[in-house]
């Protein structure tokens, strides 16, 4: 088993070590821009571990505790898709020109992460809505259904 585990390790490892040659490259000889790096590499672990990975655990805890069971999945995957697409957003939309144009439309990055988070959530409202209808379902085929109110 080991040596299976070194395999897995040598091309992160490889990465790493590529990843400070190309840090290395760009920081030396010291200009402004090495401060602004040093500040979006080592501020932003510290902002995401202080902040935004408690944020989304109290969110995570709180939404596995109120959705009904049918719906925490699709909520989640929901939850996971809309930071995945924040983040992939952000530099775009912190400063026009912050990062590379991605490939294709992009002159509107703000239009792009609305259609992007209204086909994710429709998707999960969708499924949500399958997921809760086939429980019904089963129940009633079961004989489990609703309890049904006593009349007075």
């Amino acid at each position: 088993m080991k040596p299976f585990r070194l395999l897995l390790a040598l091309p992160g490892l490889a990465a790493l070590a590529w990843g400070a040659v190309l840090i290395y490259e760009f920081a030396f000889p010291l200009w402004p821009g090495t401060f602004v790096a040093a500040g979006w590499l080592l501020g932003f672990p510290i902002l995401h571990d202080a902040l935004i990975a408690p944020l989304v655990g109290v969110v995570a805890f709180v939404l596995s505790r109120v959705l009904p069971k049918t719906w925490k999945a699709p909520v989640m995957v929901g939850a996971v898709l809309t930071g995945v697409l924040a983040i992939v957003a952000f530099p775009l939309l912190w400063r026009t020109y912050g990062a590379p144009p991605p490939p294709g439309p992009h002159d509107n990055p703000e239009l792009g992460l609305v259609i992007s988070l209204a086909v994710v959530w429709i998707g999960v409202t969708i499924s949500g809505l399958v997921r809760h209808l086939r429980t019904d379902r089963a129940r009633a085929r079961a004989g489990l259904g609703r309890p049904e109110r006593p009349s007075v």
